[in-house]
């Protein structure tokens, strides 16, 4: 997902537990139990997104910090532009393992199929 919205000129952004174990982000930032961390390539250096962990380093109001995130703490990845967020799913309600989709309302748009189609003919 991170390749793709790059690829698209889109900014990714990741939500991430920053209570789960060895997750290593600056502590003034964390919301809620969650920190969200932009993980484009201008933004975090030296950016290695394995398999096991997600590491970078990064400038905070001017500081620089090493940030570490396991993939197990990772909740979710995110086009700042678009909105659109991938997930897990809720492991309670739904069977595990395949990604979820799930889009954040801005309110800018009109939902799907309301309003006049808007057809025209190519010749």
């Amino acid at each position: 997902m991170h390749e793709w919205m790059s690829d698209c000129g889109y900014t990714p952004h990741i939500v991430v537990d920053a209570a789960a174990a060895s997750v290593d982000v600056p502590a003034q930032y964390i919301q809620d139990g969650r920190i969200i961390l932009n993980v484009s390539y201008s933004a975090a250096h030296n950016l290695d997104l394995g398999n096991d962990v997600v590491s970078f380093e990064a400038r905070f109001s001017g500081t620089p910090f090493n940030v570490r995130v396991p993939m197990s703490a990772i909740l979710g990845i995110y086009a700042r532009e678009t909105g659109l967020v991938f997930s897990e799913p809720d492991r309670t309600s739904q069977q595990a393992g395949a990604p979820v989709a799930v889009i954040e309302d801005s309110g800018d748009e009109k939902p799907a199929g309301q309003g006049r189609p808007n057809l025209r003919v190519i010749k």
